[in-house]
């Protein structure tokens, strides 16, 4: 397995759960369970990207590398852009950004997305998952991909695609059985050279209507090769009941 590194990004502020990063869990903040998870992987280094002192004094007190970060960032990417300088990593080094609301990460989704970065020829790499319910398929919260043969991403959208013109057209809710659906899962690789690519994009108008950042990549013409699991992980935190949800379900 080559090298890799595992940045997370944590911000203090969040809009549907206050000071999520340090929410407890088990009695440890969130953020660094989350590290922990992914010291599980086969990541060189573990180190968090934050906005805030008291999440990298948290951090620290339970031996988390992390590094303070500027408070403003457009994504959590290009807050690991910074990270990846401060951290002075080489162009060449891979990335996995793993969220910091994701404390039922598993390792192995990690290591399959830091492979398909190093195997591929894309300087971007990310998962998906194939979809079986109809429901999810026309989800706008569900973000579906549609590949190529290669398993390179051709686009990402929140409306059902590809879109089965036949099954739609006979009112059957039902999924396309010729062809396999795939949603995306939020977790992304990056060389660090594209990292500080990105940073240089300007954003791109389907980015902008579709709210996907992912999609100013391969506006710009970059491919994102795509590591496909063989099940959806566990739901990250985003609200007080996924907290509680995350905390019943602990076996750590």
């Amino acid at each position: 397995m080559s090298n890799f590194i595992v940045l997370i990004p944590a911000r203090l502020s969040s809009s549907r759960l206050p000071n999520k990063a340090l929410a407890d869990i088990h009695g440890k903040p969130m953020v660094v369970r989350v590290a922990e998870r992914a010291q599980l992987s086969n990541a060189d280094r573990i180190v968090v990207a934050t906005d805030h002192a008291d999440i990298q004094a948290a951090c620290q007190a339970h031996g988390i590398e992390a590094v303070l970060t500027a408070t403003e960032h457009e994504s959590g990417t290009t807050r690991l852009a910074e990270a990846a300088r401060i951290l002075n990593l080489a162009d060449q080094d891979c990335v996995i950004n793993v969220q910091g609301d994701e404390p039922l990460i598993e390792p192995e989704l990690i290591n399959a997305v830091a492979m398909q970065l190093v195997q591929s020829k894309a300087p971007m790499a990310t998962a998906a998952h194939k979809l079986t319910d109809y429901a999810d398929f026309t989800d706008a919260n569900c973000v579906k991909v549609v590949l190529n043969n290669q398993n390179y991403a051709l686009y990402f959208s929140r409306a059902p695609i590809p879109w089965p013109r036949e099954l739609m057209r006979s009112g059957a809710e039902v999924m396309p059985t010729d062809i396999s659906v795939y949603r995306h899962i939020g977790i992304y690789g990056y060389r660090v050279q594209f990292l500080h690519q990105y940073t240089e994009l300007t954003p791109s108008p389907l980015e902008q209507i579709e709210s996907l950042e992912q999609l100013r990549v391969l506006w710009h013409g970059f491919s994102i090769a795509v590591q496909i699991t063989s099940h959806a992980p566990a739901a990250g935190v985003d609200t007080a009941a996924d907290l509680e949800r995350v905390r019943a379900s602990w076996t750590n």
